[in-house]
């Protein structure tokens, strides 16, 4: 699973072929161990949970680069290679 983006010790990841589970566009979000899984399309959590901080940082991010998410869940369902994604700056 490629990491996408990276910003304040969280990891943000995207499988490819990953429709089978969530069936929505989707990212994984990891800190410390711990590990969401929130929808592209409102950053509503799918799975698991961050510590409320992370969580925020995570749904912001997510709404500001919503469209390079869209666009990278595309390449990934298709087994081709995602693009990085900025992080927020720190």
């Amino acid at each position: 699973m490629p990491t996408i983006s990276m910003f304040y010790g969280i990891l943000i990841r995207m499988f490819f072929y990953d429709t089978e589970q969530h069936k929505v566009p989707h990212i994984h979000a990891e800190y410390q161990g711990e590990t969401a899984v929130y929808a592209i399309d409102d950053g509503r959590v799918l799975a698991g949970s961050l510590p409320n901080k992370k969580h925020k940082l995570v749904v912001a991010w997510i709404e500001i680069h919503q469209e390079d998410l869209v666009a990278d869940w595309t390449l990934a369902v298709n087994g081709q290679k995602t693009f990085p994604i900025r992080g927020i700056d720190q």
